[in-house]
C-alpha cells in the first residue's frame, strides 16, 4: 500500500483573515531558493523552503514553487498522503509551477519535518492549518487575488491529502476548486463499514503514522479501545465522522474532480459516490474518474491523472474555457497484458453524466437451498480477499483484473448461491444488491458478502478487485432479512460464465465475533446488478507488438548485415579454454564521452562448468554493462571475453551457445505459451529438433499453463515462460538479469529451483540479482563488483566465511544461567543471548561439532547451528559505503 498518495471554522469566516493572521506567526527558517531547469523550453522552477509556526508550538515544513515571468497567477495547495511528506508531491508541484501556478506544499502535522500530533485532519488542527497557508498565499506578490486576503486557489491531494482538500473546501470559502484522489468522504464508514471493524487497514494506518503515540491522545485511546474489543462503539464513530468531509458536505460548493481507485479495499468507490452526490446537490460541477489502481495496488495512472488535474485547474482557476476537463464520468477498464512490459492493458470508458452505482439494474436469478455454516472460535482461520499493504505496482486486485483467482474461502465457513450461465457478455458497473435471511445461534453475527465470476467449467472463480462487503446483523438470533449492497466494481462477465454469491463468516481484513456460532442463510430475492448502459468504451488500440515486431525484424536484419563483415576479424579460438564457459580478461568500458570514467575497469574472472554464479554489486557497479558486453550487445574498449574459447563479438557464432533472460521477454498475448516459444524458435532459423523444447519446458515446470493464452498468465508464470525461452536449445551458458523481479516469495522459490535444475545438467548459469538471500541460497560461486572493478570472487562459503562466531537457534528463549554455563564450556570464548537463541564465539580450539555435543548435554533446546556471518554482512563489508 501506499497511503502517501498524498476551516478554519465559523470564527475564521468573514473576519477570519485578520484573526488567522494574528494567530499564526510565520517563521522563515533555513529559507532558500533553488532553480530546476527541465529543458531549453521549460521555465526554471524556483523553490523556497520555509518553516511556518501555526500556533500551539506546531511548525509546518513548507515549500513554495514558482516559475516563469513576474506577475500574479492562481495558486495551488498540494497535500501529501498519509505517512508521507511534502517531498512526495514535489514533481507534481514543479509541473504545476511550469504551467503557470504558484504552488505551496507542506508536510502535515506529525509527518516529515513538521511537528505536532497527527489529528486525522482535525478541523482545529490540520484543516485550520490549510486556512493559515491560504492567509500566507494571499500575501505573496505572485498570487492572483479574488479579494483582499482571498487568493485564487485550488487544493489537490491523494488519500489523506485528498480528504484535506475536501475539508478545506467545506471550512474555508476562499477555496475555488479541488481535485481529491483515492480518499474518503466518511472515515467512520471507511474503517467501520456497516458496524464492522476494518482491523488490518486500521492497524496499517497507525503503524505508518509512526505508532499510536504519534497521534492525538483521544485518537490513540479510541484505536486501542476498538482494536481490543474488535467492535466500533458510538464514540469512535462520532470522533471519525467529525473529521470527515461528510461532516461539512453541504458546504462543499466548488468545482470538484473526484478520482477514485477500483482496486481499493480501504476507500472503495462508494466513498467517491457519496461525495459526488452531496457536492452535486450543492450545485457545483463534479466529474468522477475511476482509475485502475488504488490502495491495494494496480496502475495509479499518475501521468494521466495529473494532466487531468492540471486541465481542471486551468478551467476553474485560470478561467480557460478551452481546457479539456474530460468527460463527466470516466472509468479505466483492464483487458489482457502488454507483453512488452507486463503491465495490464488499459482502455477508457466514459459517459456525459455520472451514472452512480445503481444505473441500469438487471436481475440475475440465483439458486441454492438454505445453508448452515460455522463462525469458528476466534474467527480463525479467516477467509482471504484483499491483503492490505500487499499492493505495489501489482497487488491481488491487479491479478483478479487479469482473470487470476487468488481469494480463499474455507469449507464449512461460507454459503454460496450460483446463477445460470449468462447468455451474453455482462458488464457490471456499480454495486450489486441482494436480500438474504440470516439466523444465528448467537445475537451478534457478521457476514462478508462477495460476488465471484466463475468460469464455464465451474472453476477459475475470480473475485473482482478482491472486494468484499461486511455486514453486522444485530438481531441474528431471532432471524432477520438483510439487504446487502455489495462492493462497487467495473467488471465484465463473459458469456457462459456464472455469478456466485458467497456469504462467509470470516475475512482476514476485518474483526469478526470471536465466539463460535452457527449461521443459517437463505435467499430472499435475486441478485440485482447495475450495468450503466450510458457508459461507452473507447475503441481498443492496436497492441504494441503490431508496431514493434516488424520494426524489430528490420533492425535485427540490419544488425546481421552490419556485423557480417566483422565476424571475419574475430580472433582464433583458444583450444585451452574449449571447456571453459566464460573467461574474462582485462575487460574495460568507459562511459560515453569520457576518457577516465569507467563503467567497467580491468575486470578479469573465470566461470567453470556446473557453477551457478551470482554477480553482485551496488547500483553503478558495472554489472549490467558487463552482461551487455558478454552477450555481444556492446563492444569493450579493452580486454576480451571468451566463451568456450571463442572471442565474443557482436554476432559471433559462439553466442548460439548462450541463452539470455534480460528484463523479461515480449510475448504475443493471444497465443499460448507453447505457441510463443515455437514462433520464437522458428524466427532463429535453426532446425526444430535443436530447440529441445520439451526439455526446456520440463525444467521451467509450466505444466498445463502452456496451452493457455499468455494474457491469462500471472507474473510468475510469465517469468518462467521467459526463462524457458532463454533455455531453448539448452544453451551451455545461461545469463539471467534480475530474474525474480516482480515475483512473490513462492514464485521466487520456484525460480530458484528452476535455476538449480538447469545447472545440475553440467551447464552454467550467471545470475545478476539484488536479492542477497536468494543469491546465497541458489548460487555456488560469487563475483562482487564495485565501481566497475572486481572486489572478490570465489565460492559462496569462502566469501561469507564460517568465521569463529556461531548462531545457535533455540526453540525457546535461553535463560541467563544456562547461557553462563555455555560460556564456561571448553573452546568457548563467550555466549550471548539473542532473540533467536545464543551467539557463541569459539576460540582457536573450539569446533562446531564439539559445541553441539556440549549443548545437547546441557539440554539446550537447539533447533539450528550456523555461521553468524551472512552474505549480506560479507557484501556490505566488501563494498564499504558504496551501497
Amino acid at each position: 500500500m501506499d497511503l502517501r498518495l498524498s476551516r478554519v471554522r465559523g470564527l475564521l469566516r468573514g473576519p477570519r483573515r485578520t484573526v488567522a493572521a494574528a494567530a499564526a506567526v510565520f517563521v522563515l527558517a533555513g529559507a532558500g531558493t533553488w532553480t530546476a531547469v527541465a529543458d531549453d523550453d521549460a521555465p526554471a522552477v524556483h523553490r523556497a523552503d520555509r518553516v511556518m509556526a501555526v500556533g500551539d508550538g506546531v511548525r509546518l515544513d513548507t515549500s513554495y514553487f514558482t516559475a516563469g515571468p513576474a506577475g500574479r497567477r492562481p495558486a495551488v495547495l498540494l497535500a501529501h498522503g498519509f505517512g508521507g511528506s511534502k517531498t512526495d508531491v514535489r514533481e507534481q508541484a514543479e509541473s504545476l509551477a511550469r504551467d503557470g501556478y504558484a504552488v505551496l506544499t507542506w508536510s502535515a502535522r506529525g509527518f516529515g519535518r513538521s511537528t505536532g500530533k497527527i489529528g486525522l485532519n482535525d478541523p482545529d488542527g490540520e484543516v485550520a492549518d490549510v486556512s493559515r497557508l491560504l492567509d500566507w498565499l494571499a500575501e505573496q506578490p505572485q498570487v492572483r487575488l479574488d479579494d483582499k486576503g482571498d487568493p485564487r486557489v485550488g487544493v489537490a491531494g491523494a488519500s489523506y491529502g485528498g480528504a484535506v482538500a475536501l475539508l478545506a473546501a467545506g471550512y474555508d470559502d476562499r477555496v475555488d476548486a479541488i481535485a481529491p484522489a483515492v480518499t474518503y468522504w466518511n472515515l467512520a464508514d471507511a474503517l467501520f463499514p456497516n458496524g464492522v471493524f476494518k482491523k488490518l487497514w486500521a492497524g496499517i494506518f497507525v503503524n505508518s503514522g509512526g505508532g499510536c503515540a504519534k497521534f492525538e491522545d483521544r485518537l490513540c485511546r479510541m484505536y486501542d479501545r476498538v482494536a481490543e474489543s474488535g467492535q466500533p462503539d458510538p464514540e469512535a464513530r462520532s470522533l471519525l465522522q467529525a473529521r470527515s468531509p461528510s461532516a461539512v458536505g453541504d458546504r462543499v460548493k466548488v468545482p470538484t474532480l473526484l478520482v477514485q481507485g477500483q482496486t481499493d479495499s480501504l476507500f472503495p468507490l462508494g466513498q467517491a459516490d457519496a461525495a459526488a452526490k452531496a457536492i452535486r446537490a450543492n450545485g457545483a460541477p463534479v466529474h468522477v474518474d475511476w482509475i485502475a489502481g488504488g490502495h491495494d495496488g494496480g496502475n495509479m495512472e499518475t501521468d494521466r491523472v495529473q494532466s487531468r488535474v492540471q486541465e481542471w485547474f486551468d478551467r476553474y482557476l485560470k478561467g480557460d474555457k478551452g481546457a479539456d476537463t474530460g468527460p463527466a464520468f470516466r472509468v479505466t477498464r483492464t483487458g489482457g497484458v502488454d507483453t512488452t512490459d507486463g503491465q495490464a492493458l488499459l482502455r477508457g470508458a466514459s459517459a456525459d453524466r455520472y451514472p452512480g452505482l445503481e444505473s441500469g439494474r438487471r436481475t440475475i436469478a440465483l439458486s441454492g437451498r438454505e445453508q448452515r455454516f460455522d463462525n469458528p472460535a476466534g474467527a480463525n482461520p479467516p477467509a482471504v480477499s484483499a491483503l492490505p499493504g500487499l499492493g505495489g505496482a501489482g497487488g491481488l486486485a491487479r491479478l483478479s483484473s487479469l482473470g487470476v483467482g487468488v481469494s480463499l474461502d474455507f469449507p464449512g465457513q461460507h454459503a454460496r448461491f450460483d446463477s445460470a450461465p449468462v447468455r451474453d457478455d455482462l458488464r457490471i458497473t456499480g454495486s450489486p444488491t441482494v436480500t438474504v435471511h440470516v439466523r444465528s445461534t448467537r445475537d451478534d453475527a457478521v457476514l462478508f458478502g462477495k460476488v465471484y465470476d466463475v468460469g464455464p467449467d465451474g472453476t477459475g472463480q475470480v473475485l473482482p478487485a478482491q472486494l468484499v462487503t461486511p455486514v453486522r446483523v444485530g438481531d441474528a438470533k431471532a432471524g432477520e432479512d438483510v439487504t446487502i449492497t455489495l462492493p462497487a466494481i467495473d467488471h465484465e462477465v463473459e458469456k457462459g460464465h456464472r455469478l456466485r454469491l458467497v456469504l462467509a463468516s470470516t475475512d482476514l481484513g476485518y474483526a469478526s465475533p470471536a465466539a463460535p456460532a452457527e449461521y443459517t442463510v437463505s435467499l430472499k430475492g435475486d441478485l440485482r446488478v447495475p450495468t450503466a448502459p450510458g457508459v461507452t468504451t473507447a475503441a481498443a488500440p492496436l497492441p504494441s507488438w503490431v508496431w514493434w515486431l516488424p520494426l524489430a525484424g528490420v533492425l535485427i536484419a540490419a544488425a546481421l548485415l552490419l556485423t557480417g563483415r566483422r565476424r571475419t576479424a574475430t580472433p582464433a579460438p583458444d583450444p585451452a579454454l574449449a571447456d571453459v564457459p566464460l573467461q574474462i580478461t582485462g575487460l574495460s568500458k568507459r562511459y560515453a564521452g569520457s576518457a577516465d570514467r569507467y563503467a567497467v575497469r580491468e575486470l578479469s574472472l573465470r566461470v567453470d562448468k556446473g557453477q551457478v554464479l551470482g554477480l553482485l554489486g551496488p547500483n553503478g557497479a558495472g554489472k549490467t554493462t558487463t552482461l551487455r558486453m558478454l552477450m555481444g550487445l556492446i563492444a569493450p574498449d579493452a580486454g576480451e571475453i571468451r566463451v568456450f574459447g571463442h572471442a565474443v563479438r557482436p554476432g559471433a557464432p559462439v553466442l548460439s551457445r548462450v541463452g539470455a533472460f534480460v528484463e523479461g521477454a515480449g510475448f504475443l498475448p493471444h497465443l499460448s505459451g507453447r505457441e510463443n516459444l515455437e514462433l520464437y524458435w522458428r524466427a532463429t532459423g535453426r532446425p526444430p529438433e535443436d530447440a529441445h523444447l520439451d526439455e526446456a519446458l520440463e525444467i521451467a515446470d509450466l505444466g498445463d499453463a502452456l496451452a493457455r493464452a499468455v494474457r491469462t498468465y500471472s507474473q510468475g508464470m510469465r517469468q518462467r515462460l521467459a526463462l524457458a525461452q532463454a533455455m531453448l536449445g539448452l544453451p551451455d551458458l545461461l545469463i539471467l538479469d534480475e530474474p525474480t523481479n516482480g515475483l512473490d516469495p513462492p514464485q521466487i522459490r520456484e525460480m530458484r529451483e528452476v535455476m538449480i535444475r538447469y545447472a545440475a545438467g553440467g551447464r552454467t548459469v550467471i545470475v545478476s540479482s539484488h536479492l542477497l538471500s536468494e543469491v546465497e541460497q541458489s548460487c555456488t560461486h560469487l563475483v562482487v563488483m564495485d565501481r566497475g572493478q572486481l572486489v572478490q570472487a570465489g565460492p559462496v562459503g569462502e566469501i561469507t566465511g564460517s568465521g569463529d562466531t556461531l548462531l545457535v537457534g533455540t526453540d525457546v528463549p535461553v535463560e541467563e544461567p544456562l547461557a553462563e554455563k555455555v560460556a564456561a564450556l571448553p573452546g568457548v570464548v563467550s555466549a550471548v543471548r539473542t532473540d533467536d537463541g545464543l551467539l557463541v564465539r569459539l576460540d582457536a580450539d573450539g569446533t562446531a561439532a564439539r559445541l553441539v555435543a556440549e549443548l545437547v548435554r546441557l539440554e539446550v533446546p537447539v533447533s539450528s547451528v550456523g555461521p553468524h556471518r551472512r552474505l549480506e554482512d560479507a557484501f556490505l563489508t566488501l563494498i564499504g559505503g558504496s551501497a
